[in-house]
């Protein structure tokens, strides 16, 4: 049977009293059927997790800022340098749009869901009266990233100021500036059974487009490319060019146990929790995927409750790790589970043949 060329991830996560992120409180949407607000943490953050835990290098950003006339520094859009070279550019994707220049954008080959509840009765709010001021920043490796500040005249255009001009600001206004941002507010809390879904398209992954009428490329980043080893190339979006071989290797190995081992550890999420995997499951079926881990409504009491399902029947590979035992009685899992996971899929994406868009 013919393989698909996309690969699709269900990971199960029990979470307990912690925050994911911060939007007047903990993120949540309101679930359509139930009523019921849901918690959740959005794939941009999931996808960030799984990125800053390759232990690749990564590339610097660039964040801006600007002074207006009277006198208030307001952060300005970052800046990425859209150089695939980097694998958080290549696999995250990137754009960047200025006036009176070139735009580049290239869509990430990781589709990431929010990691929500798996059924509305299964996840939950909790209150936090009390309060708690949360950031979001890259503040631990502030040497690593730029930092441009801008001040603006009576027109409102904006001219970048020299370091001195800039200490000297700092000092009079009794001012730091860096790479985060700030949100004092009073928190909820999320606790419960989440999943979370990735599909990885293998065409693109390590394919980058030189189409010139939706560039991904700057001109002098395909030079530096092809310098480095990146090959002329096609896949079925048209020419590209194809990461080396050496390059993709080293990234698989380090994106397998990421998609495995990831942790939202960025501050937003400030009361702890571990967020241990209970199952994952694997298959280039987004349909089997679907349907391996679900959770079903219950008839065996007066009021409505869920019980988690994990369907062995589904078609996907499911690993399952020994805490589902905690949840799901007569079910056992395996101390390798998460391991075999990671193995299954390294294993399928090095058996992708990335020149000729085919499975070995």
């Amino acid at each position: 049977m013919k393989k698909n060329p996309y690969l699709y991830i269900r990971g199960l996560r029990k979470v307990e009293h912690t925050v994911f992120a911060v939007n007047d409180g903990q993120k949540y949407y309101t679930d359509p059927f139930s009523g019921r607000k849901m918690a959740y943490s959005s794939g941009q953050q999931v996808k960030r997790s799984i990125i800053e835990s390759l232990g690749l290098p990564f590339a610097a950003m660039t964040f801006n800022w600007e002074i207006d006339k009277k006198g208030k520094a307001n952060m300005l859009e970052p800046h990425s340098p859209c150089d695939p070279s980097f694998p958080d550019q290549l696999l995250g994707g990137y754009m960047k749009a200025e006036k009176d220049t070139m735009t580049v954008k290239r869509r990430s080959p990781l589709s990431i869901s929010a990691m929500r509840p798996l059924h509305p009765l299964l996840g939950g709010l909790e209150r936090d009266d009390e309060g708690e001021a949360t950031a979001f920043d890259r503040s631990n490796s502030a040497e690593h990233h730029n930092v441009n500040v801008y001040i603006a005249d009576e027109k409102g255009k904006r001219q970048k100021i020299d370091k001195d001009d800039l200490e000297k600001w700092l000092t009079t206004n009794n001012r730091s500036l860096g790479a985060k941002y700030y949100n004092p507010s009073k928190q909820t809390r999320a606790s419960g059974l989440f999943v979370y879904d990735i599909a990885i398209d293998l065409r693109t992954l390590f394919c980058v487009s030189t189409n010139r009428l939706e560039p991904e490329l700057f001109p002098d980043i395909e030079e530096k490319l092809r310098k480095e080893g990146w090959n002329d190339s096609k896949n079925v979006f048209g020419n590209c060019l194809l990461c080396p071989k050496d390059k993709r290797e080293e990234i698989i190995d380090s994106l397998a146990e990421s998609l495995i081992n990831w942790r939202i550890t960025s501050n937003q999420s400030r009361t702890f929790s571990l967020m241990e995997t209970l199952a994952v499951a694997i298959s280039d079926n987004a349909n089997k995927i679907a349907f391996s881990m679900r959770g079903d409504l219950s008839d065996e009491t007066s009021r409505p409750t869920a019980k988690p399902v994990i369907d062995e029947s589904s078609g996907a590979e499911i690993f399952q790790t020994p805490l589902v035992s905690s949840i799901i009685p007569g079910f056992s899992g395996s101390s390798d589970a998460l391991d075999k996971a990671q193995q299954y899929i390294t294993n399928y994406l090095k058996s992708y043949d990335y020149e000729r868009q085919e499975f070995n």
